[in-house]
């Protein structure tokens, strides 16, 4: 590990988040660079090199959706931002807009200017007041600067962000549902093909990247591709910010290189659990991705501090997935049936309906359980709750419906003992609890 920061690389004050203070930590120098010395062609190869994938929660390579784009075939083009972060346990993107949003802009410009964008948009989430107050009179700041508009920086390149406030709905974080939302009209799932990259916003060509991937633009042109690989692993170059929730003494956003020792991060950078429990299992990537038990991770106790690395294949191979950087931490003693009803009232009432499977599946996962909880459960439950998932499988256009029956069978399959307990006895094996116990 070289302990390199990408975006967390300097100290947060009251004033860090203004375009003075950016100013002084060398903002808009990356810009200036691309717009004088650089063809468009050369920083989506800087992009390509660097390996980057998506930080949003699939890990699609960036440069390679770039590349989906040809910035001389006449057409307009629209860069946007995914700036709703819904996903439960996710917030990482906030820390960007509210303490660094100019790096956030100046990034954008420098894709709009690799990718031909004359508009661009940031879809912002409507909860997040205070980073969408900044985000806003950031853009002003950059446009009375000449870094947004006409003739930006002596050049005849032009370019401009408009801010996009969203209305609280979870589907809006998928990107069609998202890019409907800004046209106007139902912000519904779309199917593809045809790629966004093809027909997107207002059917025009279009790359959507979520706010941490975009924000890492500008390190990347400015340091070199090569610079970016130097971190991270071999397979997933780079750092990740990580939104740490749940039973830890030190909740908050972190910045790890991918690769970091996971029981590391938990135990001494987070300050572990409170009360010294171990811990019983982490949700690693937002709720969508399967939880992972801390003993089959090798990350239960203090002494655990290397177990499964942070980075895309490890987590794989110990069945879950990085998603988008939200970790959740479950001490033992957290009863698993009531944190799967939690979860499950959340899709049932976040499903937007039009996919058969997903509007009536989580409906009916999330009645399953909650009678389960009301100790009225019945021995076929569990396996009911499995073949709804399976139904979900691949069966509706975008990926909360697969993501409900993943979380699903992933807590059924580690601790089927718990609802099998609760059924026959009609109590909690941990009466119940959902709080960290010592805390």
């Amino acid at each position: 590990m070289t302990g390199t920061k990408v975006l967390m690389n300097f100290e947060v004050t009251d004033t860090s988040h203004t375009l003075d203070a950016y100013l002084e930590r060398g903002g808009y120098q990356t810009l200036e660079k691309v717009l004088k010395s650089m063809k468009p062609e050369d920083v989506t190869q800087a992009i390509v090199d660097s390996g980057i994938q998506g930080r949003g929660g699939a890990a699609f390579p960036a440069g390679r959706k770039w590349q989906g784009i040809n910035p001389y075939d006449g057409q307009p083009h629209f860069l946007v931002a995914n700036a709703d972060e819904g996903e439960p346990g996710t917030f990482k993107d906030r820390w960007v807009l509210e303490h660094s949003p100019h790096t956030l802009l100046e990034s954008m410009a420098i894709g709009a200017y690799s990718l031909a964008a004359r508009h661009n948009f940031i879809y912002i989430r409507g909860e997040y007041d205070r980073p969408w107050r900044r985000l806003a009179a950031a853009v002003e700041e950059a446009y009375a600067a000449g870094y947004l508009g006409e003739g930006i920086l002596g050049t005849d390149f032009a370019t401009d962000i408009f801010v996009f406030r969203g209305a609280g709905s979870y589907v809006c974080g998928e990107a069609s549902s998202l890019l409907g939302s800004i046209e106007g009209t139902r912000a519904y799932p779309r199917n593809r093909p045809p790629r966004m990259t093809v027909s997107g916003l207002f059917q025009s060509p279009t790359v959507v990247n979520n706010v941490e991937t975009l924000s890492t633009i500008s390190w990347i042109v400015n340091h070199g591709a090569e610079a970016f690989r130097a971190t991270g692993s071999d397979a997933s170059p780079g750092t990740r910010l990580l939104s740490v929730s749940g039973h830890v003494r030190r909740p908050g956003v972190y910045e790890v290189e991918l690769g970091y020792p996971w029981g590391r991060l938990l135990h001494q950078d987070c300050g572990g659990i409170p009360g010294d429990r171990p811990i019983k299992a982490v949700i690693p990537g937002g709720i969508s991705t399967p939880v992972v038990p801390a003993a089959l991770a090798g990350i239960r106790t203090p002494d655990d501090l290397d177990g499964v690395l942070l980075d895309h294949d490890a987590v794989r191979e110990a069945g879950s997935s990085m998603g988008s950087g939200g970790m959740i931490v479950i001490a033992e003693g957290t009863c698993m049936v009531r944190l799967l009803h939690i979860m499950l009232r959340f899709y049932h009432q976040e499903s937007c309906g039009q996919c058969t499977p997903c509007r009536e599946g989580t409906g009916w996962m999330h009645r399953i359980v909650e009678r389960i909880v009301a100790g009225d459960g019945r021995p076929e439950d569990i396996e009911r709750l499995y073949t709804i998932s399976r139904a979900n499988d691949g069966t509706t256009i975008c990926g909360m419906g697969d993501a409900a029956g993943f979380a699903t069978m992933g807590i059924l399959d580690h601790f089927r003992d718990e609802f099998t307990y609760y059924i026959e006895h009609k109590r909690s094996r941990f009466e119940g609890n959902i709080e960290c116990p010592g805390s």
